[in-house]
């Protein structure tokens, strides 16, 4: 069977291919962008995809010539530069649905999430149901799954932040550590899907897929903790408060292009629990899902993963101190340091005409490459401009002013751990 996957770079998508290509399908895949996709899973055909611009049945047709079946596993937590919510959850959504019937594409799969309902807490779970509906009135063969907090060997968001939580020395801070869930694997939401797309599987219904068993936030994060091997740790409850605010920051990132697990929305699905009735689908499929003990014991923990929940929230940390480094140097020597730099520049055999506009331009240099860093779109470009500038300083540095390189301060010498932090910060920005 020819099978289009849309989103096939994320936690789900990424599974779905990987089981889907185990049975023999012929697969494409889309994603915003290509390229890394198509080196990491060479043996699917991958399409560029963008849901924010897919709006209509027209737009989707051409990728759909040939296709037998389509699984959706499209969705995003909130809006963001790249796209508002309904964007992708309805209108590109809606768009694919519609173009799936004219294009003769009968089976069709939509991945969901557990808790979508027309007053759901959040827009999320809102665009959800709306998309759900909308894929129920249409003359396709549909099927739609709703999972509960999907766990595998890889982790995006929610699941790498519960990843990063677990891994915190000491203490374990949780919203909602009382919040229940129930979780499904990565292998057994594929094989949910693997099995919808038989030719005899039961079609036009809406399953809940996890695993019965309900478990607190707080145990699934120390579940966790043990799998990373890991003393124990005392998990304490954050309050709505310092929850709040740690939000409204969060979310104020996301305008800048960070999509973190931080931000309101997640906070207020935490709030509302992961907690479906899975039970007609194990009726109807005979699934035997994973528990949570048993989908850790399939997942054998190496180094990697503990490197991976340490450096999670160190990112950021590192990002931010590194914008504020360059951000704090520019306007120390636009204000207090600005007679100290020149002096120290003048002293030099540098062009007396040329200390003040190299002080100054200098500076805004500075000020403007610390304030991009924080721009997602162009994070990657400034980091590897630092690596570029840094070195470039200390050789200035070391030509204009030797004498500095014996400064019990040591003004050149901390440039070596900046430099070294830039590069450090660079390996770890992939998000997926």
């Amino acid at each position: 069977m020819r099978v289009l996957v849309t989103g096939a770079t994320g936690l789900i998508g990424a599974a779905v291919l990987a089981r889907l290509s185990r049975d023999g399908h012929e697969l494409i895949a889309t994603a915003r962008a290509t390229d890394e996709p198509q080196r990491r899973v060479p043996w699917a055909r991958w399409i560029a995809a963008d849901f924010v611009r897919l709006r209509r049945a027209e737009d989707w047709l051409p990728l759909l010539s040939g296709i037998d079946a389509v699984v959706n596993c499209v969705g995003v937590l909130q809006s963001d530069p790249r796209g508002g919510i309904r964007d992708v959850q309805v209108t590109g959504t809606v768009a694919l649905f519609e173009a799936c019937e004219h294009a003769g594409v009968r089976r069709v799969i939509h991945v969901s999430a557990i808790g979508a309902a027309p007053d759901g807490p959040t827009e999320f779970s809102r665009t959800k149901a709306e998309a759900e509906r909308e894929l129920s009135r249409r003359n396709l063969d549909w099927v739609i799954l709703r999972p509960g907090l999907v766990l595998g060997p890889g982790a995006f968001g929610g699941t790498a932040l519960l990843r990063s939580l677990a891994a915190l020395p000491g203490v374990t801070p949780l919203v909602h550590p009382e919040a229940r869930m129930q979780v499904i694997g990565t292998a057994d939401l594929a094989d949910a899907v693997a099995r919808a797309l038989a030719p005899d599987a039961p079609v036009r219904v809406t399953w809940d897929v996890a695993h019965p068993e309900p478990h607190r936030l707080a145990d699934i994060v120390l579940a966790l903790r043990r799998w990373l091997g890991l003393p124990p740790a005392t998990a304490i409850r954050v309050s709505a408060g310092a929850a709040g605010v740690v939000s409204t920051v969060a979310d104020g990132l996301g305008w800048l292009g960070w999509r973190n697990p931080f931000r309101s929305t997640a906070i207020a699905q935490l709030a509302a629990g992961v907690v479906g009735d899975p039970a007609p689908w194990l009726a109807a499929t005979k699934a035997q899902p994973m528990s949570l003990a048993e989908i850790l014991a399939q997942m054998p923990p190496s180094v990697q993963e503990r490197w991976f929940a340490r450096l999670y929230l160190l990112k950021p940390v590192c990002i931010a101190t590194l914008s504020l480094f360059w951000i704090a140097t520019g306007v120390i020597a636009l204000g207090p340091g600005r007679v100290a730099a020149m002096s120290q520049l003048a002293a030099t055999d540098f062009p007396l005409a040329m200390v003040g506009p190299t002080v100054f331009w200098g500076a805004w240099f500075d000020i403007a490459i610390g304030t991009l860093l924080l721009w997602r779109r162009f994070t990657r470009a400034v980091l590897l401009v630092m690596l570029a500038a840094t070195p470039l300083y200390l050789l200035a540095g070391t030509v204009l002013a030797p004498g500095l390189w014996l400064d019990p301060l040591g003004p050149l010498l901390k440039i070596l751990p900046l430099l070294l932090a830039t590069a450090f910060t660079l390996a770890i920005l992939d998000e997926r």
